[in-house]
């Protein structure tokens, strides 16, 4: 697999997933989720660290979502709608920005309503 647009390899990725160095890790899901090698592996490495303690690499992890339902055309629903419906309600403003314009690119590329199931 040759490399990202911006350089990085998928073992450069997985490296820096290894390292847990916050201030590598939280471009991760920017990288692999602009021009993603495979879709399946981009999306599960958004949904782990979409679990991150860490405000920033949380959020790059949900706006990674919304950069995959544009450059692959699908989600796995059943696993990302409830990742973005509860960062909706997030107690940091980065997270629920991210997760908002997250919801607003599903919703454009994928069809999903995930705003409305907050009201």
């Amino acid at each position: 697999m040759g490399p990202f647009r911006d350089g990085w390899t998928e073992a450069d990725v997985e490296a820096v997933l290894a390292r847990g160095d916050l201030a590598e890790l939280l471009y991760v899901p920017l990288v692999v989720s602009l021009n993603p090698p495979d879709c399946d592996w981009a999306e599960a490495i958004c949904v782990h660290l979409a679990a991150h303690p860490d405000l920033n690499v949380r959020g790059n992890a949900l706006l990674g979502f919304g950069h995959l339902a544009r450059t692959c055309g699908r989600l796995t629903e059943a696993v990302v709608r409830p990742i973005i419906q509860a960062a909706l309600r997030d107690e940091h403003p980065f997270v629920r920005g991210h997760a908002s314009d997250a919801a607003d690119d599903i919703e454009q590329y994928l069809g999903w309503r995930l705003k409305g199931a907050l009201a």
